[in-house]
């Protein structure tokens, strides 16, 4: 099978969307299959990379980090003459989103929507924030999503919201998987010993972007007041991103600097020895639509204490390989459940075992089976988007048109909504 994947973000950038698509890319490779990824650029270029395909962009777009592919440029549609997909998978509703759904019509090929992120968490990137875009944001997923063949939702938290949205073709449920055995080889001593962090103290560990819809002040405000009641306790921040320096600030006005350890972005083998030096991953975000990064950490063997949210509980069992609070509890009773957490080493053992247990349900090359199941259920039922238009002769001029006016009735669609609600 060959297969054309679309996403506005991809490696070197660091979120759950790229390892994603690279996890699955991978994998997909190793069972057999080609893989194309059609990513904008970013600033940090990696040297001989294979089988992806970068478009021109504006690189760390309003200081997020993200890349904004330039409109008109490239040669997206040379490439997937040459490349010929069986399927075409797009990560994103909009920019590289568009152009997936423009090739998918032109081709008369079917298209598959992952539905990664709760947009409407992200429009602060905007310099026009507001509520009538976050209420636009939610209507152009809904849109793009409807206009495809089948949309994959990551966790089953996620299947319900979209469908109460009004998503209404065929939703699967489908996680990321991650590379289990290598997390699980992750070496914690190295890691300890590159910080500077004592070889038996516990250790709070957090990875992903520095960001505010991950909700890092509340995170840092909660594993604060935990080390200042348990003194011999360590954290460790793994990531990079906006909120760096307030993080940094509220830890040092405490005087917990030489307790707080900020790696920056972490990669590869010192991303595993990273999640093997923690005694308990600590998580606040509820902006996830998937627990990737807690699948990450559980593989190599960190229990993990989180408010419940999107994607959370799909990983996360209370009391059985960590802790999960209620989505609104408060700073004091995350650092109150942390605190007693730290305090039981034999209980963190136990939630530890069912972490790695609970990790072997991602198997990367499982998930990557049960995607490509879905893909061939959409090659099998494709029905062409020309015979819905009624016209028959000039098939890929009147493909093309029907992308359009898909592209058109959702941007439509979208600004209409907004405006009313």
């Amino acid at each position: 099978m060959k297969i054309a994947m679309f996403t506005n973000t991809y490696l070197p950038h660091v979120g759950g969307v790229a390892r994603s698509v690279s996890s699955f890319a991978n994998a997909y490779r190793e069972l057999g299959h080609q893989c194309l990824v059609i990513s904008p650029e970013f600033e940090e270029k990696i040297p001989d990379e294979q089988d992806v395909y970068r478009v021109p962009a504006i690189t760390n777009f309003n200081d997020s980090g993200f890349s904004f592919q330039l409109p008109f440029v490239g040669n997206v549609a040379g490439q997937l003459d040459e490349f010929e997909p069986d399927i075409i998978h797009s990560h994103h509703p909009f920019l590289l989103g568009d152009t997936a759904l423009r090739a998918a019509y032109t081709r008369d090929i079917p298209i598959v929507f992952t539905h990664h992120t709760l947009y409407e968490e992200y429009t602060n990137y905007l310099p026009f924030d507001s509520d009538f875009t976050k209420k636009a944001a939610m209507e152009l997923a809904t849109g793009f999503a409807n206009a495809c063949s089948m949309v994959l939702a990551p966790s089953s938290s996620l299947e319900k919201l979209i469908l109460d949205r009004g998503v209404h073709i065929p939703v699967k449920v489908q996680p990321t998987g991650i590379d289990v055995d290598a997390f699980a080889k992750g070496r914690g001593e190295t890691f300890r010993k590159t910080y500077d962090i004592p070889e038996n103290a516990p250790l709070v560990g957090h990875v992903g972007r520095i960001a505010k819809e991950k909700n890092l002040p509340f995170l840092a405000e909660a594993v604060s007041s935990a080390l200042e009641a348990v003194p011999e306790a360590y954290f460790a921040l793994v990531g990079t991103g906006e909120e760096d320096e307030h993080i940094h600030e509220l830890l040092s006005s405490k005087g917990l600097g030489k307790r707080f350890v900020a790696t920056g972005s972490l990669q590869g083998t010192d991303l595993a020895d990273a999640y093997a030096s923690f005694d308990l991953f600590a998580f606040a975000s509820q902006s996830e639509t998937q627990g990737l990064v807690l699948a990450e950490a559980m593989a190599g063997n960190s229990p993990v204490i989180a408010l419940s949210g999107p994607g959370v509980t799909d990983v996360l069992e209370h009391e059985k390989n960590g802790i999960l609070l209620a989505e609104d509890a408060s700073k004091e009773e995350y650092s109150k459940a942390l605190t007693t957490l730290l305090r039981e080493p034999e209980k963190l053992e136990t939630y530890s075992r069912a972490a790695r247990e609970k990790a072997d349900q991602f198997s990367i090359l499982r998930t990557a089976e049960s995607a490509l199941e879905h893909y061939r259920e959409c090659i099998e039922n494709h029905a062409s988007w020309i015979e819905g238009t009624g016209i028959e002769n000039f098939d890929r001029v009147i493909a093309a048109l029907e992308g359009e006016l898909q592209l058109l009735k959702v941007k439509t669609a979208t600004v209409s909504t907004a405006i009313i609600n």
